[in-house]
């Protein structure tokens, strides 16, 4: 379409000047431009003619055609400047859009011409026939791309789309480029100079695709000039640089531009490595292009590849002699007495290539020594040379074990052991290439067994395996792991390493040669827990097995010992059945060798320790369990005519199952039933060896806990009775045993004559000074034998306060045993003590009250009068009275409960999580309102104020039917004897729920105390509980 106000005048000058700027240029160097400044130049020669001189007063139609021309052909000028004043290689990549202007501005103006002649006048046959011609000529021209410039159009256009290529196709790119330029592909010059003026064009460009092919080329040409590759070694200033033979020009490949190592020729004639012509190929069909010859550019019919065999030869000749002149140069330098770093790296990297690129000359750098020497390097001067060096090292010599002879030298010289230890080298490199070695010796069984007794091989091998932080020589290392686990020799190396697969999957499917041979390893290793539970978990079951066979028996033995250490692994041993099979050793075959009954008897020990399971497995097809009678007769028996080291374990045995919440009862009645079965573990109390006297002190404390008169007449009987004194009192004994003396001292039921006599009052010193050590080693930290001696020292302390007279009250008051036990109270993690102590002062309490209760009268002290005075003594001419007493009360007169200030601390008591430290607490506390006679109301009035009354209430409202209950309620019934607290907690309807409760659901001597209560209360109608009876439950 042309502009309506565009006149023919204007059009026909803006022809001739885009006519003019066509004609300008005297060649063009593009085959298209050229022809079309020639239809140009015809065009100007036609709208010459005097015909179109006056624009203006041409027909409508001419008008019309010329305006057409003119936009058409303005447009075709700036096309054709393309061509000119462009970079070729800007013409090249945007060839086929350029061609394709000009072939449609060129169709255009060729209508227009027929425009023009069909308006031409007829007589005007000359002027019509050259307008009919041009438009011919213009409509039938064919701008075309040549198939050289489509070829590289559309390789550099794949190179614009970023993708990797290799230097061989850049090679052929470069060639393809040179050949369409006019170029000569060896003038690096003027193709650099192209590329200039390429990058010049794209100044302004927005083409992402056109930049990526300008960075593409400046790559390709930055390494096309690059001198080939060659082997140099230039360690020393006295070696000549003309030392090496340089190659032929023939030897490199012209893609490449490296020496040749396979030359293939092709049906143009020209010599390739192989893999950079195959790989050329490859692009070419990729492209969807003719595989073509990227030195003459000819299109190949076949992709044939011949060896060149005598280019081949004579590269191979050429290859050698340097590698020659190499290895000489890099002996001479290693074998210098002060080496240069430089150096020394050199002739690294030189092996290193050599090994690499050439492995035919393995044996010249193997036979001049260098393996050996770079092996010494590493072992003689491995700290001095640094890390970088070692690395280089390492990968030279992991090149060149891929040769099996350097790999033997290698071994041979050592290197194993350097390879290890680079396992924690300094940079990952060293370390890469040190793991990497290792795998490539690993390859062989024996070289498995020499790397698995390198000393810290495997430690160092698993903790690699096991590091995330570095994922590819964790994979490297298992690999060499995986590889030692087929070596036999290796299986025990790698268990004491922490990988026991290997020796669990002999133990559970090899031969019983083998099985027997893995379980005697096991049975000789130490092991950790984790190792234990592992092999227990998978071969507890083959190791119960083994225990059939003679010849497996005494490494099964070996091998259930170690793992029975661990208290968990009693669980799986009992579901593998061990118990049948080790009793039957132990009491039944009489056949047995002793170290077998001893290790028998070891397992069922280190098994029976820990209860919750093997109470329950049966040990024959008769259904007995451990702890049944003929079992424990039999290990009583067995005591005596055994040997000591299978006495101790019996005696583990016995006090393992004595401590069985579900054994104990039946256990300790079978040892107290059997014949002389009490006497024989006495037999061990007093026995040389420290395990035997331990375990037998254990089962005797155990044993008086259940059967305290029976082990006392034992005791007396047999004369024990100072014996446990006396290892109290032994600074050399064990605190194990002194803990345990102490506590079957406190259990054992002793006369009054007995404590007088036995532990006499000159005991209470060494027991209270020992009670205030044990609080001071503890300082908050409970362990067993520290709260078993506190237990032991305050239940010895209880046998002086069951009956008092007035010697003993002055032992009393001395040490100040109410105040001691009143510390005890708040032993942070023993039940037991605060119960013990809670005891103690009910004990004391109970005789205060005893001495206050016969008489208030203040005539001359006979009788209680005069224990009453020694207990509380005359500090005025009119002394106050206790208010729970009555009477008058020291301070210290320890036995009275409000006076040594326990109160508090037996009601911080009543809200302990342990019922049985509750309970005694309320004993304690309930000696306080036994007596109802004179000053009752007093004492209940000073409970109440000390907020006794309250917390008892409280615990009762929140506790079940029980002694515990039975307790609360009982001291409840007598506090609300008196009026005042009565009418106080009248009004608490929790309290009378709770009473309400009992009285329908509680013990009868419950249901008599709450209905007293409700009575009290006025809540219910009744005889006035003051009247009833005063009988208190017995503790």
């Amino acid at each position: 379409m042309t502009s309506p106000s565009y006149t023919a005048a204007a059009a026909a000058e803006s022809i001739h000047r885009s006519l003019a700027e066509l004609s300008s240029s005297s060649s063009d160097s593009f085959d298209n431009s050229r022809r079309f400044t020639a239809f140009a130049s015809r065009l100007h020669l036609l709208l010459n003619h005097h015909y179109f001189l006056d624009s203006d007063s041409l027909s409508p139609a001419l008008q019309t055609a010329l305006k057409g021309i003119a936009s058409d052909l303005s447009k075709a000028v700036l096309t054709v400047s393309v061509y000119r004043k462009r970079s070729k290689i800007f013409v090249l990549i945007n060839c086929k859009s350029l061609s394709a202007s000009l072939q449609q501005h060129s169709s255009a103006i060729a209508s227009w011409l027929a425009l023009i002649e069909s308006s031409l006048s007829d007589n005007l046959p000359d002027l019509r026939k050259k307008t009919s011609d041009l438009s011919r000529d213009m409509k039938l021209s064919h701008f075309a791309v040549t198939e050289n410039e489509e070829r590289l159009h559309r390789t550099l256009q794949k190179e614009g789309e970023g993708r990797q290529t290799s230097k061989a196709v850049q090679s052929a790119i470069i060639m393809d480029l040179a050949r369409c330029l006019g170029i000569d592909s060896c003038n690096y010059e003027e193709l650099i100079n192209q590329v200039k003026l390429f990058k010049t064009d794209l100044a302004n460009s927005n083409s992402v695709s056109e930049r990526r092919i300008l960075v593409s080329l400046e790559k390709i040409l930055g390494s096309w000039s690059a001198v080939p590759g060659m082997l140099t070694l230039k360690v020393d200033r006295d070696f000549e640089e003309d030392a090496h033979i340089l190659p032929f020009k023939n030897f490199l490949c012209p893609l490449t531009k490296e020496v040749m190592k396979e030359p293939v020729v092709l049906e143009s004639s020209q010599t390739y490595e192989r893999s950079a012509i195959e790989y050329w190929f490859e692009r070419c069909l990729e492209d969807g292009r003719d595989p073509t010859c990227p030195v003459t550019g000819e299109v190949l019919k076949s992709l044939e590849l011949k060896p060149n065999i005598g280019l081949a030869g004579a590269i191979e000749e050429w290859v050698n002699r340097n590698v020659e002149i190499e290895v000489n140069c890099a002996v001479e330098q290693l074998s210098k007495e002060s080496m240069e770093a430089e150096g020394v790296e050199r002739v690294l990297d030189v092996v290193y290539k050599i090994s690499e690129e050439h492995p035919s000359n393995w044996f010249r750098v193997r036979n001049a020594g260098l393996v050996v020497m770079i092996v010494n390097l590493l072992t003689n001067s491995s700290k001095s040379i640094g890390t970088v060096l070692r690395s280089k090292a390492l990968m030279a010599l992991l090149s060149m074990a891929k040769d099996e002879e350097s790999k033997k030298i290698m071994l041979e010289e050592g290197i194993t052991r350097f390879a290890i230890h680079s396992l924690i080298g300094s940079s990952e490199k060293e370390r890469e290439y040190a793991v990497k070695l290792l795998l490539e010796f690993s390859s062989d069984e024996a070289c498995c067994t020499r790397i698995a007794s390198e000393k810290g091989a495997l430690v160092l091998l698993s903790s690699m395996a096991g590091n995330l932080e570095h994922p590819a020589l964790a994979n490297v290392a298992e690999q060499v792991l995986t590889r030692m686990e087929v070596a036999e020799d290796s299986v025990q190396n790698l268990a004491a390493a922490g990988r026991f697969e290997p020796l669990l999957s002999r133990l559970r499917g090899g031969p019983d040669d083998v099985k027997i041979e893995m379980a005697s390893i096991i049975g000789r290793m130490t092991l950790t827990n984790n190792s234990k539970e592992q092999i227990a978990q998978q071969c507890a079951q083959t190791l119960v097995e083994l225990l059939s066979k003679p010849e497996g028996r005494t490494p099964s033995l070996l091998a259930l010992n170690n793992l029975s250490g661990l208290d968990d692994n009693a669980t799986i041993l009992v579901e593998s059945a061990v118990l049948p099979a080790l009793v039957a050793i132990l009491l039944q075959n009489q056949g047995a060798l002793q170290e077998w009954k001893e290790f028998a008897a070891s397992i069922i020990a280190n098994i029976v320790s820990k209860p919750g399971h093997w109470e329950l497995a049966s040990i024959d097809n008769k259904g007995n369990s451990m702890q049944s009678e003929s079992v424990v007769f039999s290990l009583v028996v067995l005591l005596l005519v055994t040997s000591p080291q299978c006495q101790a374990s019996i005696l583990r045995i016995l006090y393992g199952m004595a401590s069985s919440p579900q054994a104990a009862g039946s256990v300790a009645m079978h040892i107290k039933s059997s014949e002389d079965g009490i006497k024989t573990i006495f037999h061990f109390l007093d026995y040389p060896d420290i395990e035997h006297r331990i375990y037998a002190f254990k089962l005797t404390r155990i044993l008086t806990e259940r059967f305290a008169q029976d082990l006392a007449q034992e005791v007396k009987h047999s004369d024990k009775l100072l014996l446990f004194k006396e290892k109290l009192l032994d600074n050399q004994s064990a605190e194990s045993e002194k803990s345990d003396a102490a506590c079957v001292l406190a259990n054992l039921p002793l006369s009054e004559d007995e404590v007088k006599t036995v532990l006499e009052a000159s005991f209470v010193k060494w027991i209270v000074m020992n009670l205030k050590k044990q609080q001071r080693i503890s300082n908050g930290r409970t362990s067993w034998p520290t709260s078993s001696m506190e237990e032991g020292l305050l239940g010895l302390l209880l046998h002086f306060t069951r009956s008092l007279d007035q010697d003993t009250i002055s032992v009393v008051k001395e040490h100040q045993l109410m105040t001691i036990f009143c510390e005890q109270l708040s032993f942070p993690a023993n039940p037991r003590v605060k119960q013990l102590a809670a005891v103690g002062l009910t004990n004391l309490s109970e005789a205060g009250r005893m001495l206050a209760a016969p008489d208030s009268e203040p005539p001359a002290p006979k009788g209680f009068c005069a224990s009453l005075v020694f207990m509380c003594g005359r500090a005025s001419p009119e002394p106050s009275n206790c208010p729970i007493h009555n009477a008058p009360c020291e301070y210290n007169s320890q036995l009275c409960l409000l006076k040594s200030n326990c109160i508090r601390p037996l009601v911080d008591l009543l809200h302990d999580e342990d019922a049985n430290v509750q309970i005694a607490a309320i004993e304690a506390l309930s000696t306080l309102v036994l007596d109802t006679s004179h000053g009752y109301k007093g004492a209940v009035d000073e409970l109440e104020k000390q907020d006794v009354i309250a917390a008892v209430i409280e615990l009762f409202t929140e506790i079940r039917p029980g002694v515990l209950q039975e307790r609360a309620l009982w001291m409840i019934e007598r506090a609300l004897r008196v009026d005042s607290p009565a009418h106080r907690h009248s009004l608490n309807q929790s309290l009378v729920r709770a009473l309400v409760e009992a009285l329908k659901h509680g013990t009868a001597n419950a249901k008599r105390h709450a209905q007293d209560a409700l009575t009290n209360l006025k809540e219910i109608s009744g005889v006035s509980a003051k009247a009833s009876s005063q009988s208190r439950p017995q503790r």
